[in-house]
C-alpha cells in the first residue's frame, strides 16, 4: 500500500534532480546506507520555502545535511539551523554546505534538538520534524507557539521507514491497536498531535516516505 511503482516512477522521470553537490549527497547516503527524502519530497521542501517566503527555518534532525539544501534552495537569503546528535554526519554537512558556499545562511547545532529548540525563540516560517518518532509529537508541542499564521510545518516518515502503514491504517480506520512499536506508535500520535492542534491544518502527502504538512491558519 503506497503509491504504485508507475506513479512513482513517473514523480521521478517529471521531478527535480540534483544539482553537482545535490548529486554527492545521494551518493553518499547511498554508500552508507543513509535515509534521505530524496528528490521528490526535496522538490516540495523547496517549493514550501518559495511559497512561504521563509526567512528562518529550524531543523529537528539534520543528517549530513540533505534536506537543508533543499529548503536554501527555495529561499535566497533565509536561514536554517541544523541540528544533529551524530558529529560525524554533522561535519559533512558543513563540509557540503561549505561547497556550496552556503555555510553563511546555516547554522550547525550539535546534540539534542529538543534541547536545542529551546535556546531559540523564534519566529520560524518552516520546521522540519524528522528525528526519533516517538519524540515528533514533542517536536511539535515544543516549537508550536514559535509558529507564526502561514508557517508551516513537516514531518517526515509518516507512510514509510521504520513504521507499520497497515497498522497505521488500521488504526485511523477502525480504531485497531497499534503494535508495541515505538515509532508507529510515536507516528500515529504526531498524526493526531497536529490534526487536533487549534489554529492548524494538516495534510498527508505521498510523496518520498510520506510528508504530514501542517500549516498555521490562525
Amino acid at each position: 500500500m503506497y503509491l504504485s511503482e508507475t506513479a512513482e516512477r513517473y514523480l521521478r522521470a517529471t521531478g527535480p534532480t540534483h544539482d553537482e553537490i545535490q548529486a554527492e549527497m545521494a551518493a553518499f547516503a547511498s554508500e552508507e546506507g543513509f535515509p534521505i527524502i530524496g528528490p521528490d519530497a526535496g522538490g516540495l521542501l523547496r517549493t514550501l520555502a518559495v511559497a512561504t517566503g521563509a526567512e528562518r527555518i529550524f531543523e529537528f534532525g539534520s543528517g549530513f545535511g540533505y534536506s537543508a539544501y533543499w529548503f536554501l534552495q527555495g529561499t535566497p537569503d533565509g536561514e536554517i539551523v541544523l541540528t544533529e546528535f551524530d558529529a560525524h554526519e554533522l561535519a559533512m554537512a558543513e563540509e557540503f554546505f561549505e561547497q556550496a558556499g552556503l555555510s553563511g545562511r546555516a547554522t550547525f547545532e550539535y546534540g539534542d534538538a529538543m534541547e536545542t529548540i529551546e535556546r531559540y525563540d523564534g519566529p520560524f516560517d518552516i520546521v522540519l520534524v524528522d528525528h526519533q518518532k516517538e519524540r515528533y509529537a514533542d517536536a511539535f508541542d515544543a516549537v508550536a507557539e514559535k509558529l507564526p499564521v502561514g508557517s508551516v510545518v513537516v514531518a517526515d516518515n509518516v507512510m514509510r521507514g521504520p513504521i507499520d502503514l497497515e497498522a497505521l491504517l488500521a488504526y485511523f480506520e477502525s480504531g485497531d491497536p497499534l503494535p508495541d512499536d515505538a515509532s508507529t506508535q510515536g507516528i500515529a500520535e504526531y498524526v493526531e498531535t497536529v490534526r487536533d492542534a487549534a489554529g492548524f491544518q494538516t495534510t498527508v502527502v505521498p510523496v518520498g516516505s510520506g510528508l504530514a504538512i501542517t500549516t498555521r491558519i490562525s
